[in-house]
């Protein structure tokens, strides 16, 4: 087992601002999975996953209910997932994912953050070819063998584990597959009576690139503007 590398976090913005915004993704990948697969999360992995994102994050059991009664509802919105592609400043590249109800809204807005920060919003393919789209489970590494456990994951679709912290600095074992194998792996270690701190499709950078601190915090500032965006649900760059 290894040291799998992560790409920085950015956490500039309120802690408030910042747990709400957590919310509302959450409420929209709520959402999303229920659509395509119903509000029982026994028949639906997507919602299982939506589920324990919500309670890693704390996220109220009321505001959990609401969500999967909107999504259920005859008004509920549709929400469509869009990727962006573009480029912050020195050349950093980003992939932003947004579920959106206004697509011209959505596209005119991360024009425009990208634009405001010194960035340019790329083309499709202009930079997705640096990501592997993979699915990522995080878990608390107290009571796990871990030898043992990814020895037995390995045939369920695990290609990488190894070591990551949480923002708070917290201890964490990252667990990634080919995205083709999420739902398997999640089952995997559903099976093994394992409860993940979150589990995402993540899009991983193939190559990492380094920068001096201050051109990093330019990198950083528009991510944090792109992370606030109301229809923005992850950003993914390739800045170490």
């Amino acid at each position: 087992m290894g040291r799998i590398f992560e790409t920085r976090k950015t956490t500039m913005f309120a802690r408030w601002n910042k747990m709400a915004k957590i919310f509302t993704r959450i409420s929209k990948d709520i959402a999303i999975a229920v659509k395509a697969g119903g509000p029982s999360p026994d028949n639906n992995p997507a919602l299982r996953r939506a589920f324990q994102n919500a309670r890693a994050a704390n996220m109220p059991k009321d505001k959990v209910e609401a969500a999967i009664k909107r999504a259920s509802g005859q008004d509920a919105k549709e929400y469509e997932v869009v990727l962006y592609e573009g480029f912050a400043p020195h050349g950093i590249a980003v992939l932003v994912e947004t579920a959106t109800d206004n697509v011209v809204r959505t596209v005119a807005n991360i024009r425009m953050h990208f634009k405001d920060w010194g960035g340019n919003m790329g083309n499709s393919g202009s930079v997705a070819y640096m990501f592997q789209r993979m699915g990522v489970f995080r878990l608390a590494p107290e009571g796990l063998d871990l030898e043992a456990l990814e020895l037995e994951l390995i045939d369920h679709g695990l290609q990488e584990m190894g070591e990551g912290t949480g923002e708070k600095g917290e201890k964490q074992i990252i667990i990634r597959c080919a995205f083709n194998d999420f739902g398997q792996l999640q089952a995997a270690i559903e099976a093994k009576g394992i409860h993940p701190i979150s589990s995402e499709s993540e899009y991983i950078a193939q190559t990492p690139i380094e920068l001096p601190e201050d051109k990093a915090k330019e990198v950083l500032e528009l991510m944090d503007a792109l992370e606030q965006d109301e229809d923005v649900q992850r950003v993914f760059h390739n800045l170490a």
